[in-house]
């Protein structure tokens, strides 16, 4: 609801007929406005109160808090570096990013370790980020890549690994990844990100017109493809194995991150439906009108977008208004417009 949080025994507000009938946007439509195929003017229904408070709700979807995203990126920094240090470095596995590419280095310089070797990728990405990416663009990128290193020396001083710390590869492989996806998903859950290649995905699609997925998965392929060249065939196939692995989990979790339901409801109370979107959920609605095959009576159409908490929501009440209502949802990922952070 827009304004101050219900207590638990306190009864959702809604407009009576005469607030409603008052807001619809075309007066020849039959009273009682929310039995009919009315269309409301949601803004004429909120308070000074709801509208302030809705604002705000709509600012902390678009800019999460500074303290939120922080914390989120250290938590996601912290296990990416815990996961380099405890069972990709010790097992070279060198599946791709910028963790990748410092595996390899290090063995192609062996004077130096993997968490200085690491500063050393990421120093160079920080570079190409400050001169080829826009500043603003590029900040939490670059700070990822400045405490993913720090957290891993830091690891690497108090409980450094230099063998398979479960003494299976496979697994060794499997915790990489996971912990790897966990802590990518954790900080752009947020609203971050946790840096390494992704400033150079940035300075590619700013600076060149090269397909930028085909150019990061062939630089990746060619890390993987050293693993091979440089430590032998089994741990070179782990390395193959973990890249495919990886590349499916963490983008499928991002992408389960980025969905919203679009859905569209046909009922007898489609105001009733509209006011709920606009005022408890702080969202708003597009409304169609489109004529049943069977019935032939006209019908209002209520189409909006929500995450899949908020669509839940309004399943139940919906149900609550017209256990004969037509639901319907469509999962999408690709969300462009105030209010939504994923574009």
């Amino acid at each position: 609801m827009k304004g101050r949080r219900r207590s638990a025994d306190r009864p959702r507000r809604t407009a009576n007929e005469e607030e409603l009938a008052e807001a619809r946007v075309d007066p020849d439509h039959a009273a009682p406005a929310y039995e009919g195929h009315a269309v409301l003017q949601g803004e004429s229904l909120v308070s000074e109160d709801e509208e302030e408070a809705s604002l705000r709700k709509l600012r902390k979807r678009d800019q999460p808090s500074l303290v939120r995203l922080v914390i989120s990126l250290n938590v996601g920094a912290l296990l990416c570096a815990f996961a380099y240090v405890a069972f990709q470095a010790p097992n070279n596995f060198a599946i791709g990013g910028a963790s990748g590419f410092s595996i390899v280095l290090s063995t192609l310089v062996p004077a130096l370790p993997n968490d200085v070797a690491l500063w050393v990728v990421n120093a160079v990405l920080v570079v190409v980020g400050l001169l080829l990416v826009e500043r603003k663009a590029a900040f939490w990128s670059v700070v990822a890549s400045v405490v993913i290193p720090a957290y891993a020396t830091l690891l690497q001083t108090i409980m450094p690994v230099t063998g398979s710390l479960t003494g299976d590869m496979w697994m060794d492989l499997c915790c990489t990844v996971l912990l790897i996806a966990l802590g990518n998903a954790i900080a752009y859950n947020a609203g971050a990100s946790t840096g390494g290649t992704e400033i150079l995905v940035m300075a590619l699609t700013r600076h060149t017109s090269l397909p930028v997925g085909h150019a990061v998965a062939a630089a990746n392929a060619v890390v993987a493809a050293s693993g091979v060249a440089l430590y032998g065939a089994r741990v070179g196939v782990y390395c193959i194995v973990g890249l495919v692995l990886q590349t499916v989990i963490v983008n499928g979790v991002l992408e389960d991150l980025k969905c919203h339901k679009v859905c569209t409801v046909i009922c007898r109370q489609p105001a009733r439906v509209e006011e709920f979107i606009v005022r408890e959920l702080s969202r708003t609605a597009t409304v169609s009108y489109g004529y049943g095959a069977y019935s032939g009576r006209r019908v209002a159409q209520v189409m909006t977008v929500l995450t899949r908490a908020e669509a839940l929501r309004l399943q139940r009440y919906v149900r609550s208004l017209d256990e004969n209502a037509f639901i319907t949802y469509v999962t999408t990922s690709e969300i462009t417009g105030r209010g939504f952070r994923w574009v």
